[in-house]
Order: C-alpha cells, then sequence, then structure tokens
C-alpha cells in the first residue's frame, strides 16, 4: 500500500511539472527553455515572450477639441483630462455613449485618426519621461474583429508569428510559441477551425476577439488597448474576454480597456476605473469600494443588491427624459465634475508639467519600438503569397456563386444569340453578342473585387503599421494567387457561350476570344483595387466602381462610334478596357467570315463590317498590349493610393502655457 501510495504521489507530482511546464512560471507569456542560445537581444526586449518591460503611462491636461469651418471651437471632446495607467494593473474607461472614452484610447494609444477640424493638446508620459523620448510596445485591439477569413486559427497566428518575428527564432520554437497563445487565450478546442465570416460559419465573436488579443501579443507588448471589447458578445463570452484581459494584467502587462455599461462579474475584474462623463473627469482611482464610498460621501448611496456599474452609469448620464431631469442631471453631473476636480487639486497640488518642448508627441513614438526589421522581400512574398493562395481557393461559397453567374450568364446569352447564321443581320447580332460579353466579364470581376478589397485594405494597413511586411510583396503576392481562380470564370463563360452562339468554328479563335475576356478581366479586377484603395468604405467603392464602369461602356466602341466621339472625350476610348475588349473581340470574329449577299450595298465580308464600326486596321495584338498598359497602370495606381493613404494619426501638442482652460483653446 505504501508502494502505491508513492506512486501516485509521484504520478501527481510529475502532473503538476507537466502542468507547471505548459503554463510557464514568469509573469509573461514565455518562450520554451530550448533554443535561447543568442536570443539575448528578444529576451531584453521582451519580443516574442521574454520579460514585458513594465509600462506605466501617466497623461496630463489632455483636451480634444472639434472645431467648426470658421476655425472655432464646436464642442470638447476631452477637456484637461488627467490620469495614470500602471503596470500589472487592469484599468477600465467608463462613461455614457459620448463621454469621450474612445477617443481617450485611441490618443493614450496614437490612434486618434488626424482631422484639420480637431485641436488635441496634452502631455503624456512613460515610466516618467516624454514620449518623444521613448518608445513602447503596444497592442491596439479594436471593435471590429477582421481576419482573413478562410485560414483557421491556427494558420492566422502562426502567419503573423512568422511576420513579426525575428529570424533567430527556430521554426520549432515559433510553433511552441503559438501553441502557448493559443492554450493561454483558450482558442486550443478551434485552433483548426476557419475564422469565418458573413458567408461562412466560423468560430464565435468572443473566440475573434481572443485571436484578436492573441495576434497582437505576438511581439509581447507592454501596454494592451481594447476598444469596447465586450461590444456584440453575449453575457458569457463578454466574462470570457474580460477575464482573458484581467490575466494579461496580471501577467505585468498594462491594460487600459474602454468599456460601455459591464455586467457586475465584469466590473469586478478591473483594478482602477476612470469615469468620464461629456469630456471630463467625475471619478478615478481603484474599482472596488473607493468609488461608491467617495460619492456616498457626496451624498449619492449605491442601493443594496445594485450593480455598482449600473449605479455609475446612471450617476453620470444625462436624463433626457424631459427638459427637467435635462437640467438637474446635468447640474448633478458638473458638481461631481467639480468636486472630482477639487479632490484632485488637494492630493497632488498644482505642480508644474514638464516644459511642453518636451513632450511633443506623435503616434510614430509609440509605434517606433515596435516597428522591427522587415523579413526579406522574397520571404514576406513566400508567406503573403501563401496566404492569399488559400483565401482564394477555400472560399467556396463565393467561387460557387461566380461559377454559377458565369455558367447561367453565358446560356442566357447563348439562348438569345442562338447559333447566329450569315445574314445581313447577323452582324448586328454579333456586335451586340460581343458587346455584352465585354460588359458582363468587366462588370463581375469588378463587383468582386470591390466586394472584398476594402475590408481586405483595412487587415493590411493594421499590419502595416505593425512593421509585418511591405506594400510591394502583399501587392505581388496576392496578384499572382488569384491568377488561376480569376482566369476560371471567363474561361467557363466562354466554354459554354462560344458554341451556343456558333462563333467563328476554330479552335485558335475559340482560344483568342477566352483569352481576349481573361485579359479584361484581369483589368476590370485591378481598377477594382483602385477604386478600393480609393474609397473609403466598401458602400462607396460600390457605388463609385459602377459608375466609373458605366463611362467606359459608352464610349467601347458600340454605342457611340470612335470617330464621332467628341475631341473633349476623344482620351476615354484610349483608356477604355470595355473599348479594347470589344475591338479585339471583334477582331476576332469578323476576320475571314463571309456573308450572304442580297444587294449590292450589302457587306460582304468581315473587314468591311469592321470598317464600317471604325475597327479595321488593328491587330488583336494591338487589343491585348492595350489591356496590358491597363492592366499595369491600374496596378500602379493601386500601389500609389495604399502607400499614400496609410492612416495618419492626430499629433498630440503640448498645452498653452497662457491658455490652460477651454476659453483660452477657443
Amino acid at each position: 500500500m505504501e508502494v502505491r501510495g508513492l506512486g501516485q504521489l509521484l504520478a501527481a507530482l510529475a502532473a503538476a511539472l507537466f502542468v507547471r511546464a505548459i503554463a510557464g512560471p514568469g509573469p509573461a507569456l514565455l518562450p520554451p527553455a530550448e533554443d535561447t542560445e543568442g536570443d539575448e537581444t528578444d529576451a531584453e526586449a521582451g519580443e516574442g515572450g521574454g520579460g514585458v518591460p513594465p509600462v506605466t503611462i501617466r497623461w496630463a491636461r489632455i483636451t480634444c477639441a472639434l472645431k467648426n469651418k470658421r476655425g472655432e471651437v464646436a464642442r470638447f471632446l476631452l477637456s484637461n483630462v488627467s490620469g495614470e495607467a500602471k503596470p500589472g494593473r487592469l484599468l477600465a474607461l467608463m462613461g455614457p455613449s459620448g463621454s469621450g472614452k474612445t477617443t481617450l484610447l485611441n490618443v493614450l494609444a496614437g490612434q486618434l485618426t488626424a482631422s484639420p477640424s480637431l485641436h488635441l493638446s496634452g502631455f503624456l508620459y512613460v515610466n516618467g519621461r516624454p514620449i518623444s523620448k521613448t518608445g513602447y510596445k503596444i497592442a491596439f485591439v479594436r471593435q471590429e474583429d477582421l481576419f482573413f477569413s478562410q485560414l483557421t486559427v491556427r494558420e492566422t497566428l502562426s502567419l503573423a508569428a512568422e511576420l513579426q518575428l525575428t529570424d533567430t527564432w527556430a521554426p520549432e520554437r515559433k510553433e511552441r510559441y503559438v501553441n502557448d497563445l493559443l492554450f493561454r487565450l483558450g482558442l486550443v478546442n478551434c485552433a483548426d477551425s476557419i475564422v469565418g465570416d458573413a458567408k461562412v460559419r466560423g468560430i464565435s465573436g468572443g473566440e475573434k476577439k481572443r485571436l484578436s488579443l492573441a495576434c497582437e501579443l505576438i511581439a509581447s507588448p507592454s501596454v494592451i488597448f481594447a476598444d469596447e471589447p465586450t461590444t456584440g458578445l453575449d453575457a458569457f463570452q463578454a466574462e470570457k474576454v474580460m477575464e482573458t484581459l484581467r490575466q494579461l494584467a496580471e501577467d505585468g502587462h498594462t491594460v487600459i480597456c474602454s468599456i460601455h455599461q459591464p455586467r457586475g462579474s465584469v466590473y469586478g475584474k478591473f483594478d482602477d476605473i476612470v469615469l468620464l462623463s461629456e469630456g471630463e473627469i467625475v471619478y478615478m482611482g481603484p474599482a472596488k469600494e473607493e468609488p461608491l464610498t467617495y460619492f456616498a460621501s457626496l451624498g449619492y448611496q449605491c442601493p443594496d443588491h445594485m450593480n455598482p456599474a449600473e449605479f455609475l452609469a446612471d450617476l453620470i448620464s444625462v436624463d433626457y427624459g424631459s427638459a427637467e431631469s435635462v437640467q438637474s442631471s446635468q447640474k448633478r453631473i458638473e458638481n461631481l465634475i467639480e468636486a472630482f476636480s477639487n479632490k484632485a487639486l488637494a492630493t497632488e497640488g498644482n505642480g508644474s508639467i514638464a516644459k511642453p518642448e518636451e513632450s511633443e508627441f506623435s503616434a510614430k513614438a509609440v509605434q517606433k519600438s515596435s516597428m522591427k526589421q522587415r523579413r526579406g522581400w522574397w520571404r514576406q512574398f513566400r508567406l503573403l503569397f501563401k496566404r492569399a493562395w488559400m483565401q482564394a481557393f477555400r472560399d467556396g461559397p463565393t467561387n460557387k456563386v461566380r461559377a454559377r453567374m458565369s455558367a447561367a450568364s453565358a446560356v442566357i446569352f447563348g439562348s438569345v444569340f442562338w447559333r447566329m447564321g450569315k445574314s445581313q443581320t447577323s452582324i448586328q447580332d454579333r456586335m451586340g453578342l460581343l458587346q455584352v460579353a465585354a460588359i458582363n466579364t468587366a462588370m463581375a470581376a469588378l463587383t468582386k473585387t470591390l466586394g472584398v478589397f476594402p475590408k481586405e485594405r483595412t487587415i493590411v494597413d493594421r499590419e502595416r503599421a505593425k512593421g509585418s511586411y511591405a506594400l510591394g510583396p502583399y501587392l505581388s503576392s496576392k496578384l499572382l494567387a488569384e491568377i488561376p481562380i480569376g482566369a476560371a470564370f471567363p474561361l467557363i463563360f466562354g466554354s459554354i457561350l462560344y458554341p451556343m452562339a456558333k462563333l467563328h468554328p476554330t479552335f485558335s479563335r475559340f482560344a483568342k476570344f477566352c483569352g481576349i475576356v481573361t485579359v479584361e478581366s484581369f483589368a476590370a479586377s485591378a481598377m477594382g483595387l483602385t477604386v478600393g484603395a480609393m474609397a473609403p468604405t466598401t458602400e462607396a467603392a460600390m457605388a463609385l466602381g459602377p459608375s466609373l464602369m458605366t463611362v467606359f461602356i459608352v464610349f467601347g466602341g458600340y454605342y457611340v462610334n470612335p470617330d464621332n466621339t467628341p475631341v473633349i472625350f476623344r482620351w476615354i476610348p484610349r483608356i477604355s478596357l470595355i473599348r479594347w475588349a470589344f475591338q479585339g473581340l471583334c477582331i476576332n470574329e469578323f476576320k475571314g467570315l463571309q456573308f450572304e449577299q442580297q444587294h449590292s450595298y450589302d457587306i460582304q465580308t468581315g473587314e468591311q463590317a469592321l470598317e464600317r464600326f471604325s475597327l479595321g486596321g488593328i491587330r488583336i495584338a494591338d487589343t491585348l498590349v492595350a489591356q496590358g498598359r491597363i492592366l499595369m497602370f491600374w496596378y500602379w495606381s493601386t500601389y500609389l493610393l495604399l502607400k499614400k493613404n496609410r492612416p495618419k494619426y492626430q499629433p498630440l501638442l503640448p498645452p498653452l502655457e497662457d491658455d490652460q482652460n477651454k476659453q483660452q483653446v477657443e
């Protein structure tokens, strides 16, 4: 019995050591003990799981004003806000809608979108030093979780690790580190499930939020910002996400999140809170009993068995039920703001702040230590090509719909233009068929790209902001990966339409027909990339793209004869991909055809028909070269637009020494 008991004890000790080895003893995501030789630099920097450098963020006199067209201050989003966030503690920014909590979070993260109508001033310190003299690694988890939908959770995280971790890491070590992240963030059970999107069911909303955290934690950031991390989640998933943030804070990270009105169990996970109302601080400090005691001292007692978060939210919100309630609630909030301001002055005094010139701040200062040396061009290309390939070929629903639409449109057009003969009326029929074939091919490729690329651009902008890869490898890999799938649909269309309409019955002519519509499809897709890079949203892109294509259709060579085009519009047919595709298809179809002639003035040959439509004297090769030039023009335009339209963030300027209140800012 003693031997048996000793065996059980040894087994329990072995199990405990195994769990200890998986969980890791340190305060952060620690790398495996093996393969650490030569990685001292990574450990010192905290990259990929070394010790997370503790960061204390302090902000003072943060003011964000929204100006009108005349340059006058219309309203204050933030007004003279000061505070502190410490490592190992979870800080929640709370307040009603419009209170300024998201604005403050974006300011602290250096992610406030630049606008000429904004004026942002104040001081920001990291470990007691002005931000302009230091840099620190941050993770910013946004409300909207965007991923490549056809990749699995493990593939998404592994690719992020490949792009962000240095080359000194062995592949086995990266794999163990990814597995450790999956384990710590509760993603093991869904690791091999695709992320999914609105079309394909994938992982849940809470799992997507934790995956966002995992991707941001690859480089072991010191500070984690989370914007409304519980938005759109049910109560259970919201608590799981907040529990994850709580554990990260316990691991030594500085965690700051904005949250609207948490349930009681979620509120209990906060260490500190900042209550904001109408851009000003109502309370800042520990989150447990102190705020209730503080407000009770002011005459506002929290009822028994009431969620403290609900009590605080009601206390600092304006009641718009009636004119009297609006006035009384606004008066109450003003008194609370003044009371806390007096308390803060009594506690800290009105000490001097660092000199303005020492504290000028921009988003680059926050991110500079996160910008690692990029992988080589070819390695970036290889990794991104793999991702683009999986995304394109695994998107079964989209590919099936596109294949069915290509086949259906071919059958419809083939039925309308069924087995055209050689009569004089067939000349017009052939011209009409080739025109609608060119329009259908271009519009199908354009709308598909417009529906996908704007969202993908948002993901790419975020990854490029972290320095994961350059723009060149991304665009090149995307274009090459989509060639096979992009060519399949014009081939399906041409293979069905060509015999049904009984176009020029030779294989070489059929091959040229398919080649012309395929190149046109790529050119239309490239145009969609440019529109997607230019438009701010998917909806704007879907409105702009077809409108632009309509202009190209009008000047496509069928509705307006090129010789009759007004001089000021003569440049449009030269850049119209519809015109060059239509012209190539006509040359391919009409050359060598003989038509039935009943009158002396009837058209006898296909060459005569081409001359009648001002399409003579041009070769198919010329049309393909022109389409190639249009293709490269749109690709190059996309590159320049993406390079130029990178997100720009509002600089934090030092406050004016002689203007320290709202009236002077105005």
